[in-house]
């Protein structure tokens, strides 16, 4: 997925730079009969266009490069980064004011459709793990699958399960999203979880019963949310291990 919006970024970056200056371009042989406001409104549609396949970035090059090209091609003196005639300044400006204002607001949507998009994923995490403990699978199975469901949450570059305690202080994961070592709150939402290896303790009725040791991707920003959901998977964990272990 990561790729994808990549190269839908790359493309939409692509566009914003050399789009503008074509379409202006196109419309050069039409400036005398057809009115710059409708020319300007071609050229946010461009904008919009931009800043709904791309990025903030791409929306705000797209809009510059507009009003640059339209009072390039299309205003008096032609050929020339400069504008005589008040209404097309005031057209210049309205179409960068309006490319600005689009550019975020398709930003802002677009972060909004991510969001749920990522919470639906974490409820759907849970849920999975739900049913795979409803179903009454071992306990090696359930650990497992949190395992690998931490890796792809967490970005890690590794994770593993230990029976017990750790022998020594440990940075920890705690249920509240939080990183503590010691009493001290380490701020990882920027900078990713510190390493080289965390824990996340796998309880159930406040007794320890084992932990995930994750060896975090550094540098690679891990957010609060994120790091909620990995304890309440290790807490699903924790549900199937204590039954099994009071089996054994």
């Amino acid at each position: 997925m990561n790729q994808i919006r990549l190269y839908r970024d790359q493309i939409a970056f692509g566009a914003a730079v050399f789009l503008p200056l074509g379409v202006a371009a196109i419309l050069v042989p039409f400036r005398s009969s057809f009115a710059n406001t409708a020319s300007a409104l071609i050229l946010v549609a461009l904008i919009v266009a931009v800043a709904a396949l791309g990025n903030r970035v791409s929306g705000f090059v797209a809009t510059i490069s507009a009003t640059l090209w339209f009072d390039f091609f299309l205003t008096r003196p032609y050929e020339k980064v400069a504008i005589t005639h008040r209404p097309d300044i005031e057209t210049a400006v309205s179409l960068f004011a309006v490319g600005i204002i689009v550019t975020e607001l398709a930003a802002r949507s677009r972060h909004h459709h991510a969001t749920a998009n990522e919470e639906a994923d974490y409820v759907g995490r849970i849920y999975d793990i739900s049913e795979l403990v409803a179903s009454g699978a071992a306990a090696t199975e359930i650990l497992a699958r949190v395992n690998e469901e931490l890796i792809e949450l967490l970005h890690l570059r590794a994770a593993r399960y230990e029976h017990g305690s750790a022998e020594r202080p440990m940075l920890r994961i705690e249920h509240d999203g939080q990183v503590i070592l010691g009493g001290r709150i380490w701020g990882v939402h920027s900078v990713g979880l510190p390493g080289p290896e965390i824990e996340l303790v796998v309880q159930s009725r406040g007794q320890a019963l084992g932990r995930f040791v994750l060896t975090p991707t550094a540098g690679y920003p891990v957010s609060r949310e994120r790091r909620v959901v990995a304890v309440a998977l290790a807490d699903q964990a924790g549900a199937a291990v204590r039954p099994q272990l009071h089996a054994v």
